[in-house]
């Protein structure tokens, strides 16, 4: 990993930016001689981190599911700071709740927040980004994009989204000079399960229920915030930043616990994948040199 360390005074858009992992990431970006745009459904809460910066933070309340407020958030940081070098979507939620459980308010609060609001910034910073020939994107994603997990399916299937968009998104804008990362963190002691929305619980799902608690409590490891916002900066500060950044032990070993399994399971029906293929012309070609 090669880094500079002539990256200062560089101008951060982060969005989540009022707590948890977001206000850690911009109190490091601050820390480091940076500029932030700090983004968050409250600007409340940033109004003391602009008074301590002075002329160095821009306080921005926006619900980064509008699309339009999005773009708006984003035209107005490029105004006031007069560029963007990092963009970090943290913004997101959590809800907890077995798949069949979900109404479609729910399931799309879900995807409006962790999918949606990350694309709708993503559209927003492209045109500055690629003007400037640089910048980075860095998709805040979550240890539920590994695999599915009982209990967090659509949480999961918001960061599957993400993940998805954000790869074709690194091959799109790479011939512009614009970087984007994914990161994905394990537990910290923010408040994303104080704050959790949970569905309406089924009877039927009791038992599965007291298993995964048992788990939880069990096995829940989560750490400081600034860990995190630690391992952002080395990120951002590379030269060669990863498509992909694992945060945590347990992270890193799931990923390729579950990067295994599933070569195996490949390997196993190989002949069967192999099978199903085997090119033939066009159905139209055919039927046309027959006449």
């Amino acid at each position: 990993m090669r880094t500079s360390a002539s990256k200062t005074d560089r101008v951060w858009f982060i969005t989540g930016a009022s707590r948890g992992l977001g206000r850690a990431f911009a109190e490091a970006a601050l820390a480091a001689g940076d500029r932030v745009a700090a983004a968050a459904r409250s600007a409340g809460p940033l109004e003391e981190l602009a008074a301590a910066h002075p002329g160095r933070v821009l306080p921005l309340t926006v619900d980064v599911t509008d699309r339009e407020a999005a773009f708006s958030a984003v035209a107005e940081a490029v105004a006031h700071f007069g560029r963007l070098d990092i963009v970090v979507n943290n913004a997101g939620m959590l809800s907890m709740g077995m798949v069949e459980e979900f109404t479609e308010a729910e399931a799309r609060a879900q995807m409006d927040i962790n999918f949606f609001g990350a694309l709708w910034v993503s559209q927003a910073v492209l045109p500055t980004l690629r003007e400037q020939g640089s910048g980075h994107i860095v998709q805040i994603s979550s240890i539920g994009a590994l695999a599915g997990f009982p209990s967090s399916g659509l949480y999961g299937a918001s960061k599957f989204a993400l993940e998805g968009m954000s790869e074709a998104l690194a091959m799109e804008a790479a011939g512009f000079g614009v970087k984007v990362s994914i990161v994905q963190p394990g537990g910290y002691w923010t408040d994303l399960y104080s704050a959790m929305h949970t569905t309406t619980a089924r009877e039927e799902y009791a038992p599965l229920r007291a298993e995964l608690e048992k788990q939880f409590s069990e096995g829940s490891i989560d750490s400081a915030p600034e860990l995190a916002a630690e391992a952002l900066l080395k990120l951002v500060d590379s030269d060669e930043p990863p498509l992909r950044l694992l945060l945590g032990s347990m992270v890193y070993d799931l990923a390729f616990d579950v990067s295994r399994k599933r070569m195996d399971t490949w390997a196993a029906w190989e002949d069967v994948s192999r099978a199903a293929e085997h090119g033939i012309p066009a159905p139209g070609v055919v039927a046309a040199a027959h006449q």
